[in-house]
C-alpha cells in the first residue's frame, strides 16, 4: 500500500475545534507523534487526508482507491491486526463509529457503504473525541510512541557529568541532543528528547515527556510528567499534563498545567493558567459544536489555545479557558473563559484583531523560525477569520 487516507469524522471534528480549525483530526499531535505519524510508522506508507475543503491544499487528499481510516482513532497494535484481516468488501465499525474501509477513486462518500460487509472491531479502539482528550491520553501515548520509536535502536549519550539520572533505559536521545547539569528522571515513565533539542542547566524533568525536534527546555524549568513539548518550541516555568504542538513558546516562568497549545503561541512571562476550580467542581470548557458550555467531567483542565494566539505578560487565564485561532490578549485581571478567534484585548473587553494587522505579526513570528506564511497557509488563516465573525459578538453591534 503507497498511500492511505485518514478522514475526518462529522461526528467528532467540531468537538475538537479550535485545533481542527487549522488541522486535520489526524494532524494533532498527543504523545511524542502526530496521530497521521503513528499510522504512518504502523502501516509504513504515506498518510492522505480527507477534510475540511478549505484544508485541502494544505493537506492533499488521494485520488486512489485506497484504505480510508478515522482520523480520530489512535492506533495500537491491535489496531494494525485489524487493519491487516479487513478486506476490501468489508468496513470496520466501533458500534456505530466506521473507523476504516477501502474507498474507491469516485466513492467519497463515506455513509454509502451499505454494499460492503460490517465488522465490529474486538477490542475497544481509542478514539480522541474531546480537546481535553488530549492532555488526558498523552502520557499513555507517550509511553506507546516511544518503544515505537526506539525498539532495537540505541540512545545517544549523556556526556555531560552533571546531569543527574535516574532510570537510564528509559531515556532516548536522538542525535544533536545537548543536556547540562539537568535532572532527568524516568521512574514513572520514559523521556523522549529529539534530535537537535537541548535541555539546559538546573532544569528538572520527570517523565512520560516529550521534547521535539530542535526544542529547548530553559535553565530552571521544572516539568512535571506526561507533557510533551513538540518541535523548534520553547519551555520554561513550570509545566504539567500539558501538550505544546511544536513552533510555540512557554519560554519564562509561570504554570501550564491540564493545557494544549496549539502551533505559533506564545505565552509572555509569568503567564499563569488556572487547572483547578476553587471549589473542586468539575471543570466546564466552551464547545463549539453545542455552542455554550460542557461539563468535562474533570477536576483538573486548564487552557485551550488555537493556533497563532498570543498572551501578553502576567496573564491570568481562569479554569478551563478556551482561546481561539489568531487570538492576541493582554491586560490585567481574568479574561472570560472563551475567547474567539482573532480577539484582541482582555479582560476589560475585546475588539477585532484586524486580519492585515494579524498577518503582519504572523509573518514575523514565523520568519524568525524560517518558515514563510505562504499563500496557501493565508488563504486557510483568512478562512477561518471570515468564517468566526458570528464569534465575535461585538462586530454585531458595531
Amino acid at each position: 500500500m503507497e498511500e492511505f487516507v485518514l478522514f475526518d469524522d462529522p461526528g467528532i471534528r467540531g468537538s475538537l475545534l479550535p485545533f481542527t480549525f487549522t488541522r486535520p483530526v489526524a494532524d494533532i499531535r498527543i504523545g511524542i507523534l502526530k496521530i497521521s505519524e503513528k499510522w504512518e510508522h504502523l502501516l509504513q506508507s504515506q498518510a492522505r487526508f480527507h477534510t475540511q475543503e478549505y484544508l485541502q491544499k494544505k493537506f492533499p487528499p488521494s485520488q486512489k482507491e485506497t484504505l480510508w481510516i478515522n482520523g480520530a482513532w489512535i492506533p495500537d497494535t491491535d489496531s494494525l491486526a485489524a487493519i491487516k484481516t479487513l478486506s476490501k468488501s468489508q468496513s470496520l465499525y466501533s458500534g456505530k463509529t466506521l473507523l476504516a474501509a477501502y474507498i474507491g477513486e469516485t466513492e467519497k462518500n463515506l455513509s454509502n457503504l451499505s454494499s460492503k460487509e460490517t465488522i465490529q472491531i474486538e477490542s475497544e479502539p481509542t478514539l480522541l473525541q474531546k480537546t481535553w482528550n488530549i492532555f488526558q491520553f498523552n502520557g499513555e501515548e507517550i509511553v506507546k510512541d516511544f518503544h515505537l520509536l526506539t525498539e532495537g535502536r540505541k540512545s545517544a549519550r549523556i556526556e555531560d557529568p552533571h546531569t543527574i539520572v535516574y532510570n537510564e533505559s528509559q531515556i532516548f536521545l536522538e542525535e544533536g541532543v545537548k543536556v547540562k547539569a539537568a535532572v532527568l528522571n524516568a521512574e514513572n515513565g520514559p523521556i523522549y528528547l529529539g534530535k537537535g533539542s537541548e535541555v539546559q542547566e538546573g532544569a528538572i524533568i520527570r517523565g512520560p515527556f516529550s521534547l521535539g525536534e530542535s526544542s529547548v527546555v530553559n535553565m530552571g524549568a521544572k516539568i512535571r510528567g506526561d507533557s510533551t513539548v513538540g518541535p523548534h518550541s520553547k519551555v520554561g516555568g513550570e509545566v504539567g499534563n500539558s501538550v505544546i504542538f511544536g513552533f510555540s513558546n512557554k519560554g519564562h516562568e509561570g504554570y501550564l498545567g491540564n493545557s494544549v497549545l496549539g502551533e505559533w503561541c506564545n505565552l509572555g512571562a509569568d503567564t499563569n493558567t488556572s487547572n483547578l476550580k476553587n471549589n473542586y467542581a468539575p471543570v466546564k470548557v466552551w464547545e463549539y459544536t453545542k455552542g455554550g458550555f460542557a461539563n468535562t467531567g474533570l477536576q483538573f483542565c486548564g487552557l485551550m489555545m488555537g493556533d497563532h494566539s498570543k498572551c501578553g505578560i502576567n496573564t491570568m487565564f481562569n479554569t478551563g479557558t478556551v482561546v481561539g485561532v489568531g487570538a492576541n490578549i493582554f491586560g490585567s485581571g481574568f479574561p472570560r473563559n472563551f475567547v474567539p478567534s482573532f480577539s484582541w484585548g482582555g479582560s476589560q473587553g475585546f475588539s477585532t484583531f484586524r486580519f492585515p494587522k494579524f498577518k503582519e505579526t504572523a509573518e514575523a513570528v514565523m520568519k524568525r523560525r524560517s518558515v514563510i506564511l505562504d499563500e496557501v497557509e493565508e488563504s486557510l488563516l483568512k478562512y477561518i477569520y471570515d468564517n468566526t465573525k458570528s464569534y465575535r459578538i461585538w462586530e454585531k453591534s458595531s
